[in-house]
């Protein structure tokens, strides 16, 4: 059974950088694909950013482009999500999730089998 841990949220000021983890265990990866979704109060989880463990293709949305950066340590079983010059827009709860490489694409939450607990991401104006 896969697990995911998320750590490393927090409160940060505009402009501001903070470094997500998400400890996975449970299987092995290497033909799995990780993302981070985000979901703000009132509003849909959104996509955010995937890695594929094998490889390190990584796949973003538009508004994050530049700004955040996904990356994996396979020695350590961890995904990071380094996150600068945040904006209060990005507040939100951020999860970590895991799929099949192979199944569906990597945008849509409904094709990601495991998901970790959350982790709060505030950004003040």
């Amino acid at each position: 059974q896969v697990q995911l841990v998320e750590s490393g949220g927090g409160l940060v000021q505009a402009g501001g950088s903070l470094r997500l983890s998400c400890q996975a265990s449970g299987r092995t990866f290497s033909r799995y694909a990780m993302g981070w979704f985000r979901q703000a109060p009132g509003k849909e989880r959104e996509f955010v950013a995937a890695i594929v463990w094998s490889g390190g293709n990584t796949y973003y949305v538009d508004s994050v482009k530049g700004r955040f950066t996904i990356s994996r340590d396979i020695a350590k079983n961890t995904v990071y999500l380094q996150m600068n010059s945040l904006k209060p827009e990005d507040t939100a709860v951020y999860f970590c999730a895991a799929k099949r490489a192979s199944t569906g694409t990597y945008y849509n939450a409904l094709n990601y089998d495991s998901w970790g607990q959350g982790t709060q991401v505030t950004v003040s104006s």
